[in-house]
């Protein structure tokens, strides 16, 4: 991580200003639900270096982590209003703005990274971006918080059938919330900022996150087992209020959408080099670690596909068809 982090101050340090001539000086909010030293957490900072330098100063993106500003929803309205500047959230929550979205939550979608970040970063992630302007959104890029695992309290998740009447967290997305009910949970939307108490109240059995918030926000202290599934890649969409975004000039839209875009490329290595370290770590702090067979995964994807089918309706067959292409296409790529 030290090597990633000199490599990109070196490029950081010779990134050239833009003229001074059109840009303002302004202050922007940019609120994240994870807490300081989480990989988003340190786009943010990242982001906000860049935009200073490329800005001449003039511009300040001011960090506020771990919820403060309120949850992920909250904060949208308050961006739709013109009263938050910037978010970078679960791309798939944005579904109640922009349907299409929900993509992202289609189960066991990608295998790996790079198919995700084909599809994200190629024709249809732009797409869905685009189409956020439509409600006062403005869609920059695209980070990582990498796959959902399932963690419990109580309850271990070793089988397919395990998840039989578990209260189970979900985001706050249709889809998710028909997933975990196909899986034979009972699901419970949440959101995300409320879910460690839940979790140590008994208000809920488990949850699924990616490695990287399990650690970050201590989940190993109310859940006793973690179950390796795999079954949804989050990325996560950095985006602008619109109400801001139209009060800006060329020079400054440009500075923002460069800097977030040079921050995806850091905060991706960053996110899945902290990752493939913290499964070490949630072991040693007593987490007992279960990796579903091959056969009981086959399952959970068995009950997925009437999920998989009633969106694919929802959102289109040629949406979905066009995502498959890109996968097809990156896993054919050597």
């Amino acid at each position: 991580m030290a090597a990633v982090a000199l490599a990109a101050a070196g490029a950081l340090g010779s990134l050239p200003a833009l003229a001074n001539d059109d840009i303002q000086v302004r202050t922007i909010k940019f609120p994240s639900a994870s807490n300081k030293g989480h990989p988003q957490v340190m786009g943010v900072e990242r982001f906000a270096e860049l935009v200073a330098k490329k800005s001449g100063g003039k511009i300040t993106v001011k960090n506020f982590p771990g919820g403060t500003l309120g949850p992920d929803l909250q904060v949208v309205s308050a961006m739709q209003g013109g009263t938050v500047e910037m978010n970078v959230m679960n791309a798939s929550l944005l579904a109640g703005n922009v349907k299409e979205m929900a993509i992202f939550d289609f189960p066991f979608l990608f295998a790996n990274t790079k198919e995700a970040d084909a599809v994200a970063d190629g024709p249809v992630g732009k797409k869905l971006l685009d189409k956020l302007q439509e409600r006062g959104l403005v869609g920059l890029a695209y980070w990582d918080l990498g796959f959902r695992q399932i963690h419990t309290a109580k309850r271990p998740i070793a089988k397919a059938d395990d998840f039989k009447g578990v209260k189970m967290r979900v985001i706050p997305t249709p889809l998710y919330v028909d997933f975990m009910k196909a899986l034979g949970a009972s699901p419970v939307p949440m959101p995300f900022t409320e879910t460690y108490t839940a979790l140590e109240q008994g208000a809920i059995d488990g949850m699924t996150n990616p490695l990287l918030n399990i650690l970050d926000g201590k989940y190993n202290e109310v859940s006793k087992y973690l179950t390796l599934t795999h079954h949804m890649y989050t990325p996560q969409a950095v985006i602008v209020s619109k109400k801001f975004w139209d009060k800006l000039s060329a020079t400054e839209q440009k500075i923002l959408r460069e800097a977030a875009q040079e921050t995806a490329v850091y905060q991706r290595q960053v996110a899945r080099e902290a990752a493939a370290k913290v499964l070490t770590e949630l072991r040693k702090l007593g987490m007992q670690v279960i990796e579903l067979p091959a056969e009981e995964q086959a399952k959970l994807r068995e009950r997925a596909k009437p999920v998989l089918a009633k969106y694919t309706q929802e959102l289109g067959e040629p949406l979905v068809n066009e995502v498959m292409a890109e996968i097809a296409k990156a896993r054919a790529a050597k």
